[in-house]
């Protein structure tokens, strides 16, 4: 915590900058909410809100590299002025249209722009601060995003007294256009250097391309992501379990379900926060396959849990892994790859977890069927300690005798 209050300190442009993510972060989490109550109540079907869990994921698992691309070649800021733009336009657009058909097309553009923000701003992260404080950087950011879908539902349910899911539709929108003001007045995130030969350049489904090739050949960095990916995986189909665990299993409740995913979205938080404290690659490493093996075991705690007591530190536990994981896999991104391919990094992480995602949720809930969802929870937690297990192997030499 120190680490972060010394960045927020001293760090006037990331200050602001994690000012404003945290405002559309929380209008975010919110509009989650709003915006699967709207679907429902357009097309009366469970259908509603799968089209429009998909529609999100849809952007990323299509063209990630490519939006990746695209923040390799152009103003990183401009690439996420751009995404507030879009993301805010399909919010405004959702509360203002009756049409369920539309409300999916703007979900999908909706995903577009986070499919641009993520790479995008992950790559900018460096640009924002010295360069011994990108930990901390790294960690807030993973913690803030997190905190948005923690807080935001609270602050949906609350609205939701007071109005209709519009109103936290337009909310959401207003934090898009916040955002993109603030960011347009800040200086960082420029194009990475090489951008004086652009007219020069390939195409951008074409750098798309040629960056899948050199992350092919980064063999550290593609361990890493096919095991977050991978992890991702089973995370999905854990996901799709809590709740019947929760309100069936456990007899929990809906708000039993509600405190359990607080508690891992709690122990999300003090993971991502822990990444503050940096360290060379080869420690970055280590700590990525820690989380990964937290991860497992947290979901097998969870399968084996007998009650809601036991269950909250399993939760607890596999929020923890989860933030470990994730903001060392972002480490190390950020800290050894180069800056002209960061993006399109980041990009092929997330096509690669959005792909991970939808699988989980297309099989997710037959599987539950047909076994249970005990066995669905410890089949994830088996699942992620092999995913620990390879990545382990595949790592075991990688970044021996960095000093970065």
């Amino acid at each position: 915590m120190g680490r972060t209050l010394d960045l927020l300190r001293h760090e006037r442009v990331a200050r602001v900058y994690y000012a404003v993510l945290a405002q559309s972060a929380l209008g975010n989490g919110a509009a989650y909410i709003a915006l699967l109550v709207v679907a429902y109540e357009r097309f009366n079907s469970a259908w509603a809100i799968s089209l429009v869990l998909l529609a999100d994921l849809v952007p990323a698992a299509l063209f990630g590299p490519v939006f990746g691309a695209a923040a390799d070649r152009w103003s990183r800021r401009n690439c996420l002025i751009v995404s507030d733009v879009l993301r805010g336009s399909a919010f405004l657009g959702i509360a203002l249209v009756d049409s369920f058909a539309a409300t999916v097309a703007l979900a999908l553009l909706a995903g577009a722009g986070t499919a641009l923000f993520n790479p995008a701003s992950l790559a900018a992260i460096p640009s924002l601060v010295s360069s011994e404080r990108l930990p901390a950087a790294t960690a807030l950011y993973g913690a803030i995003t997190d905190l948005g879908f923690i807080v935001g539902p609270a602050l949906a349910a609350l609205l939701l007294l007071f109005g209709g899911p519009d109103v936290i539709l337009y909310v959401n929108a207003g934090t898009f256009a916040v955002s993109a003001l603030v960011l347009s007045r800040l200086r960082f995130g420029a194009a990475p250097a090489g951008d004086e030969e652009a007219a020069v350049r390939p195409g951008l489904f074409r750098e798309a391309r040629e960056g899948i090739g050199i992350i092919a050949r980064m063999v550290g960095i593609r361990a890493v992501i096919i095991g977050s990916g991978a992890m991702l995986l089973f995370a999905g189909l854990f996901n799709v379990a809590e709740l019947p665990f929760a309100t069936d299993e456990l007899d929990a409740g809906s708000a039993g379900f509600g405190a359990l995913t607080a508690v891992y979205g709690l122990g999300f938080v003090a993971g991502s926060l822990s990444g503050s404290r940096g360290g060379q690659a080869l420690v970055l490493k280590r700590r990525f396959l820690s989380g990964l093996a937290l991860v497992g075991a947290g979901f097998i705690a969870c399968g084996v849990a007998p009650g809601f007591g036991v269950a909250i530190p399993a939760f607890a536990l596999a929020g923890l892994g989860n933030g470990i994981l994730l903001v060392y896999e972002r480490l190390l991104i950020q800290t050894t790859v180069d800056d002209t391919v960061m993006a399109r990094t980041f990009g092929v992480r997330d096509g690669l977890s959005a792909w991970a995602f939808g699988a989980a949720f297309l099989v997710a809930g037959a599987l539950i069927e047909a076994v249970g969802v005990r066995p669905v929870l410890i089949a994830a937690g088996v699942g992620g300690l092999l995913v620990w297990g390879l990545s382990a192997i595949a790592l075991r030499h990688a970044w021996e005798g960095a000093t970065t």
